[in-house]
């Protein structure tokens, strides 16, 4: 195959790996429209936790913020975020705004693929017309489109980019083998060659819609096992010993995958007609369950015949999973702000998170943890391995006899926790 120059077009969780592992073998230019995120690269720091420094250093990729450093690029893989607003509408105006750069310096034989989540159809309906429009060039006979889904798991050490299998897909056969060929070359699990662009849209938004749903059957299983006075990780241990059960966990649902992938298919589903009836309900079970969380904490607190205004609660994790340092959509939020509402004074802290971007996800600025003692309540809300090595005993510490433990993962050793606590989980 040709040798390649290629654009990465957005250093986030997944454009980042991408660059790196592109620039081992291929000359890569990894731009990103934060001049702050691209100083950061150069000097060896990313803040998503994903590139080791020595890995950032080593790298022969070129950081910019500069776009027309990427003239004379062949490739153009664009790797921005594409979340949903207000309305839970899918907002494609990063890849838009993306495509529109793209569309500046492309050049005939120049191959374009997307790699960001979308529905069926913004490759082809939305990216190719779009380029076209702002360069005059025509797609199928100037450059050709392509689509390969980001498949990385943020915090992640063992499925990897180079460790997945990588769907990819064209707009013609020799497109195809040539997408093939530059991501075989990277990765080591191979490349799954889908017959369809739209196919392979289609396939990435059901991959972490299935996860939603999954995670929702758990949650509402959690919710049935809470009336019935059962320990649901009492019934899931037992169910786990079949075969064929799917280990799922509940919890809260968040971050810029799984919580909102669902609605770029059934924003799909609804405008060709069809309303969506299981997804839409797994989606309304993870979008309320914090607010579950924050409804048990009050009751137990006043079980333990604890005054709620002004009850010092501490909340340990505000990202949106465990081990990494993105705040995107976390739902623990939607705690702090229902125990807020009610006149709680709440402690929060996160081992990872940038505190300066917590104080906005939270609406208050994070404590230090030392200053998470005596209180009436703590929230295990996201088990970081930080908080995990304090132990069962060294959290339930962080509060006073009589107090209440929530755990809402249900990490913790229940054993070890002191029985003049009070223990809860989903």
């Amino acid at each position: 195959m040709p040798q390649e120059k290629i654009a990465i077009l957005g250093l986030g969780y997944v454009g980042l790996p991408v660059a790196l592992a592109f620039a081992r073998q291929y000359d890569v230019v990894a731009y990103d429209i934060n001049p702050s995120r691209v100083a950061a690269l150069r000097a060896g720091r990313d803040s998503t936790g994903e590139a080791e420094p020595e890995a950032l250093r080593a790298s022969r990729a070129t950081f910019t913020s500069e776009i027309t450093d990427l003239r004379g690029c062949s490739v153009f893989i664009i790797t921005v975020p594409t979340p949903i607003d207000d309305a839970r509408n899918p907002d494609l105006s990063a890849v838009e705004g993306a495509c529109r750069l793209i569309a500046g310096i492309v050049q005939p034989g120049s191959m374009v693929i997307l790699e960001s989540t979308v529905y069926p159809g913004v490759t082809e309906e939305i990216c190719g017309p779009l380029i076209e429009k702002e360069s005059g060039l025509v797609v199928g006979r100037d450059f050709n489109l392509g689509y390969s889904p980001e498949r990385i798991n943020p915090g992640d050490r063992e499925h990897r980019l180079e460790t997945v299998t990588k769907v990819v897909a064209a707009d013609h056969p020799a497109s195809l083998e040539r997408i093939a060929g530059l991501y075989g070359s990277i990765v080591t699990a191979g490349v799954h060659r889908a017959p369809s662009i739209k196919a392979a849209e289609l396939a990435k938004v059901i991959e972490n819609t299935q996860r939603d749903l999954n995670i929702a059957l758990m949650n509402e299983v959690a919710l049935i096992c809470e009336r019935m006075g059962l320990a649901t990780r009492d019934v899931l241990a037992a169910a786990r010993t079949k075969w064929n059960f799917l280990p799922f966990t509940p919890g809260l649902v968040g971050g810029h995958c799984i919580g909102v992938d669902p609605y770029y298919l059934t924003a799909k589903a609804e405008a060709l007609g069809y309303h969506p009836e299981v997804i839409l309900a797994g989606r309304r079970i993870n979008s309320r369950m914090g607010q579950v969380v924050a409804d048990k904490l009050l009751a137990l607190l006043e079980a333990a015949g604890i005054e709620r205004v002004g009850a010092r609660v501490g909340i340990l994790g505000l990202t949106f999973k465990e081990n990494v340092p993105d705040l995107r959509n976390s739902r623990v939020a939607d705690i702090v702000g229902a125990l807020r509402a009610q006149g709680l004074s709440l402690h929060l802290h996160d081992a990872l998170a940038d505190p300066a971007e917590a104080a906005v996800a939270m609406g208050q600025a994070p404590d230090s943890l030392s200053t998470l003692k005596n209180l009436d309540a703590l929230v295990l809300a996201v088990p970081h391995e930080a908080y995990i090595t304090e132990g069962s005993a060294g959290l339930s510490a962080r509060t006073r006899p009589g107090g209440v433990i929530v755990d809402i993962r249900a990490v913790l050793d229940r054993a070890a926790i002191p029985r003049d606590r009070c223990y809860w989980s989903l």
